[in-house]
């Protein structure tokens, strides 16, 4: 058995590593020659305003009074540049939306690990072949181009990390901020002379990370009078700006401006996924070497470059929007013809196994091709050509030797295979594969519930008729209709909305005044059975609604304090960590018998659920809990009606760490029922109120009790904490429900059956990944299989956490006593 568990785990850690040893590995390579149009650029320098999070329809569409909410930008559209709505890719986040702008290629996947902050491996980038580059604005986003610049030509002047705080009362105090730091610059840049010859360079950038936007956008949404403030803000100070490089210069007709976004935002204040308002950015253009008005696409990278006559990014993909240009066919051609030499360099490089010949015509082609004029077709010719390697990377024969160990292992135990097909055939045929019928159909629906959560809710209906389709009705009625009301209940869930749903904290406050009365009730059966009863027990309860108190007022406090514009208050966010850490503690004190033990697991975890919830969400843990009891009480049920073991009373069972598992029984089909139900559950707990595939389905309001300045880990960690609270609540309930039987028997053929109905459900989510697409359907591709994978491989720790809840005892004070009723 140990041989099989350790082989599990091994073949699931291999073949979870693959998913990002094939898709997470960095597509950039190196060794490119830098490729230049040779003849005079049109512009001396370029100016890139980037208002991060701003929408192309919050910034073209008019006001309520039919006016531009940037007029100085609407000018500049009908009179003297070039305009467009830039598409951009998912994930719509700020790293990869700028990487795309300034480097010319689609996020690298790889800097995932990095949390989109910066890039494990070296990439160049329009600032790195610039003649010298000033940047202002976020510590997120410059200096991940300063950091791979080669020599000393890219500086960067950023604000702290705690001005970007989403709970600020005025967060475009970011825009000014940037805005006011370049007029101090060029003010220096007068008295200055070493500065002074710089900035007169030719092939220098002056580039302006606008971040107010988005962080009103978070904290107040799109349609606020904050957001939309900020646009005639930023407008304001653009104009200005503009008019100061004009001047500076003597309006020597050299310079060109580009104003675009990153990505857009959710009508909710989130993005990170492919709908069309975080897609959509605006994209206006004027000055030097820019048409007059016409509205067309372009790849901002190659435009950029192609301005100031700057190599392209050796890593830039993109194709030359020729149509911005104003010059002349020659100067067009030549840069049309560079940009197709760079990108053919690039796709050689990355596609190192590539015959000579290959390589020979692929070049002789696109040559041909653009000496006809035909750049469309070299450009398509270079840019969409796949290679087949020689040799497979040596990783790939793991991959395919890996099961010859595992059939070993197999092959090893074949009499008990026998003995389990033997065991199986002593089934009616008939109940066999009806029972394999619902099985099947169970798992294409967990699977379908994946992409559409109200399967779950399907299922849960299906659960609710279980008892009446069973004896259960008739031994236990109350039982039994308690689990269907309940069952119902948490039914209501998945069909709710995930995104864009708006706080409601009295639901929250709800869910807060339930826990107290179950808290209550809980004091009030100790107090009556006072054999039972010490003043250690009655402390900690005492404690868990004194904290449960705190969660409900910071939660309200908060709200208040960040609606009034004064950030998160410091008292606040020291009791909402200090819950948060003695949430796992507390439960370690109260008694362990096993109904005791549950409700102080449940009534602590609450408290940190509370503080991370918004709105209805805070109210599933309980209903999810409440099933969780009464599931117990059912299975109970049913093994005292098969003989398997006798009914206790729930208040009478103390949790207990036992791992005997030497008295062995054949397998039933009630053991697939139960480890179908667990796993149902599981996954219900997991996508029960969202779905983390989805990026822009985090509201990161949910966090503002403990940190409202930006900091992706910290706030990812406390969200993810937040998804598995049910799924330890549902846990414990599994490790509660073993501990009313004789043996860990029924646990551990449970336990296996849960594991295999995983691994089922892994294998549909294995051959649906995608390497084609979007990048939203690759992501949710891969984000699908990671979720199972990380179910089945942690399900082991996760059921230790479990043990540790429910097992093990603390005490304040005092040598331990032991408390049988």
């Amino acid at each position: 058995m140990l041989l099989f568990f350790t082989l599990g785990l091994l073949v699931h850690f291999v073949f979870f590593a693959s998913i990002f040893d094939i898709y997470f590995t960095s597509p950039l390579v190196h060794g490119m020659t830098p490729q230049f149009t040779p003849l005079p650029p049109p512009a001396r320098r370029l100016v890139l305003f980037v208002a991060d999070g701003l929408r192309a329809d919050s910034l073209y569409e008019l006001d309520e009074n039919g006016n531009s909410r940037a007029p100085f930008i609407r000018s500049i559209i009908m009179h003297e540049g070039s305009w467009g709505i830039s598409h951009t890719r998912v994930p719509t986040e700020s790293r990869p939306g700028h990487v795309a702008m300034i480097a010319g290629f689609y996020e690298d996947v790889s800097a995932v690990a990095k949390g989109w902050k910066e890039n494990p491996v070296e990439f160049d980038s329009l600032f790195n072949e610039s003649k010298y580059t000033w940047s202002w604005g976020s510590p997120d986003i410059l200096p991940m181009f300063a950091k791979g610049a080669s020599g000393d030509h890219v500086y960067t002047y950023s604000y702290d990390a705690e001005r970007e705080d989403f709970g600020a009362d005025d967060a475009t105090k970011l825009d000014t901020w940037v805005f006011d730091k370049v007029k101090d610059f060029f003010h220096a840049a007068r008295n200055n002379q070493s500065l002074f010859s710089k900035v007169n360079e030719e092939k220098v950038v002056f580039f302006l990370h606008l971040l107010g936007l988005d962080t009103n956008g978070h904290a107040h949404r799109p349609s606020s009078r904050e957001y939309k403030d900020n646009i005639k803000i930023v407008d304001d100070r653009v104009k200005e700006i503009v008019s100061m490089f004009q001047h500076f210069y003597g309006n020597d007709g050299k310079t060109a401006f580009i104003f675009t976004s990153d990505h857009g935002m959710t009508d909710w204040g989130s993005h990170g996924a492919g709908h069309p308002s975080e897609t959509l950015t605006p994209l206006v253009t004027w000055g030097a070497g820019i048409k007059y008005p016409q509205k067309v696409s372009a790849d901002i990278a190659p435009l950029m470059a192609s301005l100031i006559g700057v190599p392209f990014p050796l890593n830039s993909v993109g194709i030359l929007p020729v149509e911005y240009l104003n010059n002349t066919d020659l100067f067009k051609a030549e840069s049309m013809f560079t940009n197709a030499v760079q990108i053919l360099e690039h796709e050689n490089k990355n596609q190192e196994l590539l015959s000579d010949s290959k390589q020979v015509d692929i070049l002789r082609k696109a040559r041909l091709y653009i000496k006809q004029g035909k750049f469309d077709e070299a450009v398509s010719k270079v840019s969409s050509f796949v290679a087949i390697g020689i040799q497979s990377p040596r990783n790939y024969y793991v991959y395919c030797l890996l099961p010859v160990p595992i059939w070993y292992a197999v092959l090893k135990e074949f009499q008990v295979i026998q003995d389990l097909v033997a065991s199986l055939l002593t089934f009616p045929l008939s109940h066999f594969v009806g029972h394999l019928l619902i099985c099947t159909l169970g798992i294409e629906v967990l699977v379908l519930s994946f992409f559409y959560r109200y399967m779950l809710t399907a299922g849960l209906v299906i659960f609710a008729g279980w008892p009446f389709l069973t004896q259960l009705w008739t031994r236990a009625k109350v039982t039994s209709l308690s689990w269907t009301f309940f069952s119902l209940l948490l039914a209501v869930f998945p069909l709710m909305p995930v995104v864009g749903r708006k706080p409601d904290l009295s639901l929250v406050m709800s869910a807060g005044l339930l826990v107290l009365l179950l808290s209550l009730f809980v004091i009030t059966s100790l107090i009556k059975r006072k054999n039972s009863f010490i003043k250690e027990e009655l402390l900690v309860h005492l404690l868990q609604m004194l904290s449960t108190v705190l969660s409900m007022y910071v939660v309200y406090s908060t709200h208040n304090s960040l609606l009034k514009k004064q950030g998160l208050p410091l008292m606040n966010q020291v009791v909402s960590w200090a819950i948060l850490a003695s949430s796992l503690v507390v439960p370690l004190l109260s008694s362990p018998v096993l109904f005791q033990r549950l409700v102080s697991i449940l009534l602590s975890l609450m408290s940190t659920y509370l503080l991370l919830s918004t709105g209805y969400e805070a109210l599933f843990p309980l209903v999810l809990s409440c099933l969780m009891f009464i599931w117990i009480h059912m299975e109970q049920e049913t093994l005292q009606q098969s003989g398997v073991c006798y009914k206790q009373k729930l208040t009478s069972i103390q949790f207990s760490y036992n791992t005997d598992i030497i008295q062995f029984r054949h397998l039933c089909l009630d053991d697939i029922r139960r480890a179908f139900f667990l796993v149902f559950f599981l996954v219900t707990a997991f996508f029960g109120t969202g779905n983390i595939a989805s990026i822009n389905s985090f509201d990161l309001a949910s966090v503002y009790c403990f940190l409202t300045v930006f900091s992706p880990f910290m706030m990812g960690s406390l969200m993810m904490w937040k998804i598995l609270i049910p799924f330890v609540l549902v846990m414990c309930a599994f490790e509660a429900k073993y501990d009313t039987y004789d043996s860990k028997t029924i646990l551990f053929l449970d336990f296996f059956l849960m594991k295999s109905h995983f691994v089922f459900i892994s294998q549909h989510f294995f051959f649906l990944v995608k390497d084609y697409g979007s990048w939203l359907d690759i992501g949710t591709s891969i984000s699908h299989y990671v979720i199972v994978m990380s179910m089945t491989i942690f399900l082991v720790f996760l059921n230790g956490l479990a043990q540790l809840l429910t097992t093990k005892k603390l005490r304040l004070y005092g040598k331990p006593k032991s408390h049988l009723i």
